[in-house]
């Protein structure tokens, strides 16, 4: 067995590799960039690779059995031929759950207290003791929109925080096997939230809120997933958190929802332009929070340990002809979605 490695290293997580691999090759080379080939050599070999991207001449991999990703997304798979390869896929999903999770309730408690406004009278040297700077989240509701890793995190937090849960799925909220979990997060039996619901039940969800996350893959069915007919549904007090993919919301509707207040303000860690240019209305929009894609923190301490931790965990597996984690089916690799 040939395993290749294009991640950054972690000591510890590779020692792991190499006591799992027996002996058996485990080549580290530099992470490289999505459309690169690789050296045919490299490569021809090799069984296992554990990498952000396929590399561009993938068809060259006729030994390859089994991808693990780095990333939770997986869009950068679209057009790829591992189905007709016979390759499996699993992704990096549960690293980021912590971070991502904590930059929600970041973002609420930004909102809740309004310090957006706090810290622009204090560049104006401004003493105002108003009460939306007084507020507190105790009580509030927050919906989240796909529940799963991720989505169970924040619930477990926002119930710490004294809010409200509501979920919304595209299946019944429930137990999710073979998934990577740090020990202590999320909700492994889906029983967090006070009310749950399906992606059919729109009417019935978005018209209650206080706060709105989204957690779901990008996908033909999900983007615009939220156009002007969902976001003229939620409360004129409500504000959207998406951490996701920005084509979740339609832009247009969006654009036009913060200028004329049917929501309050949105907190975008997604776009729908990497980078967002500096000419784009959602810079000055006084109700918005920007942030460059950074809720996942892939640069935080922890990163490389949890992620290098799934994929040991999984070769274990692996080897020992068990079910993988956040293992991809047909039906998505069919698709290239992402998270």
């Amino acid at each position: 067995m040939d395993i290749l490695v294009a991640k950054d290293i972690f000591p510890a997580g590779l020692h792991r590799v190499h006591e799992l691999a027996a002996g058996s090759p485990v080549n580290c080379i530099a992470p490289f960039a999505p459309g690169a080939a690789l050296p045919t050599a490299q490569i021809a070999g090799c069984q296992v690779l554990f990498a952000d991207f396929p590399p561009q001449n993938l068809t060259e991999m006729k030994r390859l059995e089994w991808l693990q990703l780095g990333s939770a997304g997986y869009e950068q798979l679209r057009g790829c031929p591992l189905r007709e390869m016979g390759v499996r896929v699993t992704t990096g999903s549960g690293v980021n759950d912590i971070p991502i999770a904590e930059w929600c309730v970041n973002m609420m408690l930004m909102f809740e207290r309004d310090v957006p406004g706090l810290l622009e009278n204090q560049r104006q040297c401004l003493w105002d003791r108003s009460s939306k700077f007084q507020s507190e989240l105790w009580g509030r509701r927050a919906g989240i929109l796909g529940y799963g890793n991720i989505g169970r995190q924040v619930a477990r937090l926002c119930r710490c925080l004294g809010l409200e849960v509501w979920a919304m799925g595209r299946r019944p909220i429930g137990r999710r096997p073979n998934r990577f979990v740090v020990p202590g997060t999320g909700d492994p039996d889906g029983t967090l939230p006070q009310r749950t619901f399906l992606v059919e039940q729109m009417d019935d969800f978005l018209p209650h809120l206080d706060y709105l996350v989204l957690s779901v893959p990008l996908t033909p069915e999900t983007r615009d997933l939220l156009s002007e007919r969902e976001l003229r549904l939620m409360r004129p007090r409500a504000f959207l958190l998406n951490p996701s993919r920005g084509s979740l919301v339609n832009e247009a509707a969006l654009l036009r929802a913060l200028r004329e207040k049917w929501i309050a303000g949105a907190a975008l860690d997604a776009h729908y332009q990497y980078p967002l240019p500096p000419e784009h209305p959602l810079w000055a929009m006084p109700n918005v929070i920007l942030t460059p894609h950074i809720s996942g923190s892939t640069a935080s301490r922890h990163y490389l340990a949890r992620l290098w931790e799934l994929f040991a965990g999984n070769l274990e597996r692996y080897l020992q002809g068990q079910p993988l984690m956040n293992e991809l089916s047909a039906g998505d690799l069919a698709g290239g979605v992402q998270r």
